[in-house]
């Protein structure tokens, strides 16, 4: 009887009170959820407990919910607020039934008497403590059991209570369901039924699957028919005894496989909440929620987050607790298995992956299984498509090796839907970023180490804000059946696959994940100063001068955005400014005249590596620009000419993805005659004139596209004027040729000195057509090439063109 639990429920209230330590998701269920206080409210929970009863009503009382004790009046009869599922278990005697039922289908009926009754029913979840357990354990009294005894319960409250984790889930419209399904029974069984596959799904959401012994999951793993036929072979390729082959899988296995702990979760979100506080002004999390209802619907899902940074393996793991879900396993680098950070690593989900397998066949076999197995059993994954971070604030090329072997686990004949999930990840400050430069520069790669740890700590500050957007999902499983309608035919449960379609599917694929990464990009506070004060001869702006430039790339950005998912500060540029200079990212200058905002020289230099983070959110806008201000007049379709010809180029470079770039560069030229930045006449567009406010923003918009279009001048005239030459040497030559430009018109940009740039470039061009391989694979011009590269020309500031065009033919021999 509910009545009896009410008053225990009263009565725990303050022996709980010390005990009870939660997690609320979402924070602010009535605004997320979209509850409504004025119409009659709801809760289903899993079991009649007294405890649990207490903590609901304790957590509805902080969040201005109605309290689940109390009834419920619809037309006149009086009905309890909250249905209980399940009883606990007794200690002696047989448990009863709770009155579930006949309470749904009361509620039902109330429904059909009075259609304009709109009641709402919550799912509330209630998990004390988040430790998954372990397969066939019989530690069932910490929290593995469904609906515990009142013993094991006060042994589960005492410990894990200050660990709960509690969901609130979005509501049922039982007006909606009484509609549908009339008042029935046997529709409130199905209600209930709903319900228990509803808790069931949230609570593996929230714990993960159940662990293996890692003694257990090696023995496994070892007597998979694939790993033991590559230990055969490995045996056979060595010319040693199977024992020796099979105990070296073991030593890799060693290496590989994580040690997934509980108590270093706990232990580390509390450490992670107090770094987080120390180093950041607080962390904005953009689209979760989708990332929650993927879970509840039972998807396998892949992190694919952008690399900024060490720091993104504790953020986004950090973040997913918090979100209410199991952190994921990770793939990190071998270079952090170093004491102490990899064990604890280690024991946090990570698992170690070498750079290379080339020549290693049995490590492949033993990484490729061990991953496949994680699938199997239902964990998360996350792994960097990028393969390492990113020296340039640009996201690099993708590596596809991990995006193949989820395919291959795919074919193993995974039951539940696998879903990548792209991050954005962003920083106002990267603490690497003074040694990212140098790297490109050309200094060894500095090693992790302990020291380097201990350095980091002792330079802990106040960072900014971090970032983290969760861009639009690709579930595999449709993916492959729009992209390869025949693919289930290869799916095998016991053997490696790899049919033709793998490797052509699994480029197209990262491109599109590398994609949806940056359209989920955040503009911030540094961000916005560095596009703005990096456009500057000097670096500098007045405070007005900055702030109406910061205004008007959050209006286009509104006005014609590059894409929904992307995200813009709340805060007025006035604000962002004040923001930028408390942490110490610009000065501040007074004079008479008034307030100057600048950078110094080294900052100058590190704020491109912000400002190319963003980049592909301007750089259409900022060609367009280009080409207004270097032409008398120009017409729209000449414009969107331009545009097309230099977008094969820019997609591959920045990952740029419209689903019309003729609507998008319209809307943008739209947006700059109404801003008053572009002057139409008839069908034709020029600049205002070079004094007026409005010239002066446009020249700092177009700026956006003036190193991308100088590294385009670069190779072009390279290949036009020197013809056929090899790649190597091509490569060459353009990155000389970009430390010479660098000296004569001091330019500061990282990417000038990251070769793989120059190698990208190579590439697109070859893929859009303006190059090609002649017998010798040496990079020769085809007849394209010649107006994309008086088009580029054309965009160029006249003195950089005439460098490039001076230095071309007397610095190659």
């Amino acid at each position: 009887m509910f009545r009896p639990v009410k008053l225990f429920a009263a009565l725990l209230k303050w022996p709980m009170w010390p005990l009870l330590k939660y997690k609320t998701v979402p924070e602010q269920p009535i605004t997320e959820l979209a509850l409504s206080t004025s119409r009659p409210l709801f809760y289903v929970c899993t079991t009649e407990s007294a405890a649990d009863l207490a903590a609901i009503r304790r957590i509805c009382h902080k969040l201005d919910l109605p309290d689940p004790t109390d009834d419920v009046s619809l037309n006149g009869t009086s009905h309890p607020r909250t249905l209980f599922l399940e009883k606990p278990h007794t200690l002696v005697f047989k448990r009863g039934k709770t009155t579930a039922l006949a309470q749904g289908q009361a509620l039902l009926q109330a429904h059909l008497d009075d259609p304009d009754l709109n009641a709402q029913l919550v799912p509330v979840s209630l998990l004390w403590g988040r430790a998954p357990g372990k397969e066939n354990s019989i530690k069932w009294l910490l929290g593995e059991a469904h609906a515990p005894n009142w013993l094991a319960k006060l042994l589960i409250v005492l410990i894990s209570g200050r660990h709960s984790l509690v969901r609130f889930s979005r509501a049922v419209s039982l007006q909606q369901m009484a509609a549908q399904y009339g008042a029935a029974e046997q529709t409130a069984h199905k209600l209930l039924r709903m319900s228990r596959f509803h808790f069931y799904r949230q609570r593996l959401a929230a714990t993960g699957p159940k662990m293996v012994n890692r003694a257990q999951l090696f023995n496994a793993l070892l007597a998979a028919p694939a790993l033991k036929k590559a230990v055969e072979d490995e045996a056979k390729a060595k010319r040693i005894p199977r024992s020796a082959a099979r105990q070296q899988a073991r030593k890799l296995l060693l290496e590989i496989a994580a040690d997934y702990r509980a108590s270093t979760l706990r232990v580390g979100d509390r450490v992670l909440r107090w770094l987080w506080n120390k180093l950041y002004t607080g962390i904005k999390i953009n689209n979760a929620d989708m990332l929650r209802d993927l879970a509840q619907k039972g998807h396998e899902i892949v992190y694919v987050p952008c690399h900024r940074s060490h720091m993104d393996y504790l953020l986004l793991s950090y973040v997913i607790y918090q979100q209410g879900l199991a952190p994921p396993h990770i793939a990190a680098g071998i270079n952090l298995n170093f004491w102490p950070a990899g064990p604890i690593f280690r024991r946090g989900g990570a698992f170690f992956i070498r750079r290379s397998f080339s020549g290693n066949k049995l490590y492949s076999a033993v990484f490729r299984e061990y991953l496949c197995q994680l699938f199997s059993k239902g964990h998360s994954i996350k792994y960097y498509t990028e393969g390492g971070r990113s020296r340039t604030g640009r996201l690099l090329q993708p590596k596809t090796g991990m995006l193949a072997m989820t395919l291959q686990s795919m074919l193993r004949g995974i039951e539940r839907p696998v879903t990548l999930v792209p991050v954005y990840l962003g920083y106002e400050h990267v603490m690497e970023v003074n040694t990212y430069l140098r790297e490109l520069k050309g200094s060894g790669k500095q090693k992790e180490s302990v020291w380097g740890v201990v350095k980091a700590i002792r330079n802990l500050r106040d960072y900014g804000y971090g970032y983290v957007n969760f861009g639009e999902p690709i579930t595999l499983n449709s993916y492959l059946t729009q992209h390869v309608p025949h693919w289930k035919q290869d799916v095998h449960p016991l053997e490696v696959q790899k049919p033709q379609w793998l490797n052509p599917t699994v480029a197209i694929l990262a491109e599109s994940l590398m994609q949806r990464i940056n359209q989920a990009a955040a503009l911030n506070s540094i961000n916005l100063i560095a596009l703005c004060l990096l456009a500057t001869e000097k670096h500098t702006l007045t405070r007005a001068e900055l702030a109406q430039q910061i205004k008007y790339y959050l209006s286009l950005q509104r006005e014609a955005p590059y894409h929904q998912q992307m995200t813009l500060p709340e805060e007025s540029a006035e604000q962002l400014i004040d923001h930028a200079i408390s942490l110490d990212k610009v000065q501040q200058h007074n004079d008479s005249f008034g307030q100057l905002i600048s950078l110094t020289d080294d900052n100058a230099i590190l704020m491109s590596y912000y400002r190319n983070n963003v980049l592909h959110l301007f750089i259409l806008p900022a060609i367009i620009a280009s080409a207004v201000l270097h032409r008398r007049e120009i017409n729209q379709q000449q414009l969107l000419s331009i545009v097309q010809q230099l977008l094969p180029l820019l997609q591959q470079e920045l990952f740029l993805s419209l689903a019309d770039v003729d609507t998008y560069c319209s809307a943008v030229l739209q947006h700059l005659v109404e801003a008053n930045l572009v002057e139409q006449h008839a069908e034709s567009y020029r600049a205002p004139t070079q004094h007026s406010n409005g010239y002066f923003i446009l020249s700092m918009l177009a700026h956006n596209a003036e190193h991308t279009l100088q590294r385009y001048a670069m190779v072009l005239q390279l290949i036009e004027s020197q013809g056929a030459q090899s790649r190597t040497v091509l490569e060459k030559h353009c990155h000389e040729l970009a430390q010479r430009l660098l000296n004569l018109h001091g330019i500061t940009a990282p990417e000038y000195y990251d070769k793989q740039l120059f190698a990208t470039l190579v590439n697109a061009l070859k893929d859009g057509g303006f190059t090609r391989n002649d017998e010798q694979n040496r990079v020769v011009a085809t007849a394209q090439l010649p107006a994309l590269n008086t088009t580029v020309s054309m965009l160029l500031r006249n003195d950089v063109l005439q460098s490039i065009h001076s230095i071309v033919p007397t610095s190659v021999s």
